[in-house]
């Protein structure tokens, strides 16, 4: 080596440094649209969860509101629809499973496990047939409560299925009373 051959190691040094860099920035440029489009549109973000007004729904009214593009039927069940649901025999039903996402996945399909405590009178649920995702009739069937026309299940006045081809209950969102007149579903 010469005198007139002199290395400077820390230019190399940056510029490995340099060229290193560029590559992480060009790589995340290139990536960014594919992790972008994997988030969920504005529109299923408003979707995720729904205030319901309940004040003008008397004892046996019903309302149907569309949250994530399901319909879901909050009731203000009758005293005798209640009483109807209590008096069931956990043995006579052909799903032993609340379905209820408020409570953990084993809990019975008793009528205060598809309710909320202190608002037992309120059915809130997603009101799609577990058959073939047909949307069942309300205040019809054997027992009072959905019945599908499609293929015959039928329904008691808690949701859960009791006749015909369905495998399961309906299922119970996750959902919560922000007031007496409020319910917030999601």
């Amino acid at each position: 080596m010469s005198a007139t051959d002199t290395q400077d190691p820390n230019r190399r040094d940056f510029l490995y440094v340099a060229t290193g860099m560029a590559a992480v920035v060009g790589a995340g440029a290139v990536a960014w649209p594919f992790i972008d489009q994997m988030r969920p549109d504005a529109s299923t973000l408003a979707l995720a969860s729904v205030e319901v007004d309940v004040s003008s729904l008397t004892p046996g009214m019903s309302l149907v509101v569309k949250w994530r593009g399901k319909p879901v039927v909050v009731r203000n069940r009758t005293e005798k629809e209640m009483k109807d649901a209590e008096a069931v025999n956990l043995a006579e039903l052909k799903d032993p499973i609340a379905r209820n996402a408020n409570l953990p996945a084993d809990a019975p399909a008793t009528d205060a496990n598809r309710t909320t405590p202190g608002k037992e009178a309120w059915m809130v649920m997603v009101q799609v047939c577990t058959h073939l995702g047909c949307i069942p009739l309300g205040q019809e069937g054997d027992f009072g409560g959905w019945f599908c026309p499609c293929h015959g299940s039928v329904y008691d006045t808690a949701g859960r299925i009791r006749k015909g081809p369905a495998p399961e209950n309906m299922a119970v969102p996750v959902f919560q009373f922000v007031s007496d007149t409020k319910i917030r579903i999601g």
